[in-house]
This record gives C-alpha cells, structure tokens and sequence, in this order.
C-alpha cells in the first residue's frame, strides 16, 4: 500500500510539473486506438504539431512538419531548409486548406541547422526555427515536452508520428492533419543488417517497419510522440528518413532524430540567440 501511494504522489507530481512547464498536455486530448493505418485526428489534440512552408513553388506550400517545443522555437529536421528559399511556420493548423479560428502563421527570425548535419548519411538531421514573435500558449497552440539526456526509449515503446504528408506512396498529400501508432524498433534490431544495418546510428530512432503504417513525403521534420506515465507528450524524434522503394516497406521503418541526443545542443541554440 504504501509503494503504491508514493507511486501515485509521483505521478501527480509529474503531472503537475508538467502543467507549470505548460507543455506535452493538450486541451484536446489525442483520441488514440491501436489501429496501423493513419487517421484523421482529433481537432487540436497535438497542437505542438506545426506546418513549415516555402514559397519554393512560387506560392506557400506545405514542406515539412515541425513540433512547437517553447513560445519562440520550433523543432525541426536540417534537410527540410534550403538557403534559396524562403520559409513560414503555420501554428494552431488542423486542416491546411481551411482558414481556421485559433492558427497563426509567423515568419522565422532565424534558422539553425545542426553544424555537424550530413546529408548523404542523414546524421545530426535537426534544425531549430526561432519564431519572429513569441506565441501566446492556447487550446490550439501549446508546447511538447523535451525528454531528459540520453533517455533511450524502450523496444516496442507506443509512439506516434503526425503530420500532413503523403497519405501513401505516390499519394496526395494530407489535408487534415494525420496520426498513426508507430511502435520503436530497438537499436539492435534496427541496425541489423536486413533492416537499415550501419545506416541506423544510436542517435536515432527507428519506429514502424511492418510495411503497412511509416511516415511520407511531407512528414520530415515532424514530431515522434511518446507520452510518459504521468500523461503528459515528449518529443522523442524528428522525422528524418525512409526508404527510397516506397513510404510502407517491410523492415524499412521510418527513421527519427533521437531528440534526447540532442538536448545538450538545443539548450545551447536556444539560450544563445
């Protein structure tokens, strides 16, 4: 009885921690089922969960999904930024196509890739983007949590990926806002090599690889989820690779950034500019 009582404290606690930090607990929670293909989700459940566009096309388009993870920064992948372009980053979004009550659209101040990314090997694939204005935190627009240091999530852990991307292979892209159960893939079996072999670093996370469910063109950049014990959502991964035979290929699961590798680099980004 008493294990248990001090494990409920713990808990409160934590939950409690996480509403003062006002991150990882959405409004709206997620409707989530054990399903593995995507769906719509609910309005605003994952209201981290933000669309980068460029006007690369001559006109704003979706590119990349970013997590919102403070009032003036978001998280995204390096090889979603190219220098030629120009980028925005829409808040608050459910669906891309409708003018919506609650979303914002703001231009970056500044955007940092990793010093250290390599795009032919994918390695170091994050970035930040420092909003041009602080975000006032609501029911539709609130931060993920960060993971601690170093935190490796555990072989079949429940994640979920989000996004607007491809709904399949070849597939149009998504209006309204998607999500889908992503089960990690450990390390160990990841870097195997029938799977992803020496393409599959401890510095990220491989999650799906059944051939049916995996992130799509348009995903990158968007936001692993992972919610602890006590409720509340962190960001584990950043979308940053699949295969090139398709979005749904067996043993090929999509491949994140392990955010808890980099927390280190994202306290220094931040603080410093």
């Amino acid at each position: 009885m008493c294990s248990c009582s001090v494990t409920m404290r713990l808990l409160v606690l934590a939950a409690v921690v996480a509403v003062a930090c006002g991150c990882g607990l959405p409004t709206f929670p997620p409707s989530l089922n054990r399903v593995v293909a995507g769906k719509n989700v609910r309005p605003h459940s994952w209201p981290w969960q933000v669309s980068l566009q460029s006007d690369s096309t001559g006109s704003w388009t979706h590119v990349c999904g970013g997590t919102l993870i403070s009032s003036e920064w978001v998280l995204s992948a390096a090889h979603c930024i190219n220098d030629r372009y120009n980028y925005k980053v829409e808040l608050g979004k459910h669906s891309l196509k409708e003018t919506e009550e609650g979303s914002i659209a703001l231009m970056p101040s500044k955007i940092i890739t990793h010093e250290d990314y390599n795009i032919l090997l994918s390695r170091n694939d994050i970035a930040l983007i420092k909003l041009s204005s602080p975000v006032t935190f609501s029911d539709t627009i609130m931060p993920a949590c960060l993971p601690d240091q170093g935190v490796v999530l555990s072989h079949r852990a429940s994640c979920y990926i989000t996004g607007w991307g491809r709904l399949a292979t070849g597939g149009p892209p998504a209006d309204i806002l998607q999500q889908a159960l992503l089960p990690v893939v450990g390390h160990e079996i990841c870097s195997q090599p029938e799977w992803w072999s020496v393409l599959a670093t401890e510095k990220m996370v491989c999650a799906g690889g059944d051939g049916i469910t995996a992130g799509c063109n348009g995903d990158s950049g968007g936001p692993l989820n992972y919610q602890k014990p006590d409720g509340s959502w962190e960001v584990h991964g950043v979308v940053s690779f699949g295969s090139g035979m398709g979005c749904n290929v067996l043993q090929k699961p999509t491949v994140f950034t392990k955010v808890s590798s980099y927390i280190g680099w994202i306290h220094t980004v931040t603080t410093s500019n």
